[in-house]
């Protein structure tokens, strides 16, 4: 990080660094604007990794990533749009290091060999997945709105000032994103 820290602020809103970053890859112009940011992303990071190192790593880490996303993604609020990218790196990576300690047992100890609780976890998996998927084929604004609301706990008034949408227009923006996501859950079993 102390490399991004030489690099001199820019001027520029967020939204002209990303477009300029866009049209020309120029990885200073990235730097640039992550820099404003780093804090936030770092933040994140400790907050859901819960050790400094690991944060650090994670946050190079999302910059790395950024590079090529941000080449691929329409970004209409970069703040917002790098925080959910930082914290669903951060849930993945706990995903894959989780590491549960498991022991043999004997098989007089348990009660009974039936793993149906298994089949609800393993169920609960399939439909958060699904779910994910579902969220995918949302117009960009019910998406952009159902982030907001569901993923970054932000309020109707908040979302209003991120999109620039009146109040109605958030409310049925919602609304309709969650009539879509369970027609859509419906679909996939």
């Amino acid at each position: 990080m102390a490399l991004l820290k030489s690099i001199s602020p820019s001027t520029q809103t967020d939204a002209e660094l990303v477009q300029l970053y866009q049209s020309t890859h120029k990885q200073d112009v990235l730097a640039q604007l992550f820099l404003r940011y780093s804090d936030l992303v770092y933040g994140c990071c400790l907050k859901y990794l819960s050790d400094q190192e690991t944060a650090k790593d994670a946050v190079m880490s999302i910059y790395e990533e950024l590079v090529d996303k941000l080449k691929i993604f329409t970004v209409e609020n970069f703040k917002s749009w790098l925080y959910v990218l930082s914290k669903n790196f951060c849930l993945m990576q706990l995903r894959k290091n989780k590491k549960n300690p498991t022991s043999e047992l004997p098989g007089d100890f348990m009660q009974s060999d039936d793993f149906s609780h298994l089949d609800s976890a393993l169920e609960k998996e399939q439909q958060l997945t699904s779910l994910e998927d579902c969220i995918k084929h949302l117009n960009k604004d019910q998406k952009k709105s159902v982030e907001l609301f569901y993923l970054e706990n932000k309020c109707y008034n908040e979302i209003m000032d991120v999109t620039g949408y009146d109040w109605n227009k958030v409310r049925s923006l919602i609304q309709n994103a969650r009539r879509n996501l369970k027609n859509c859950m419906d679909q996939h079993g």
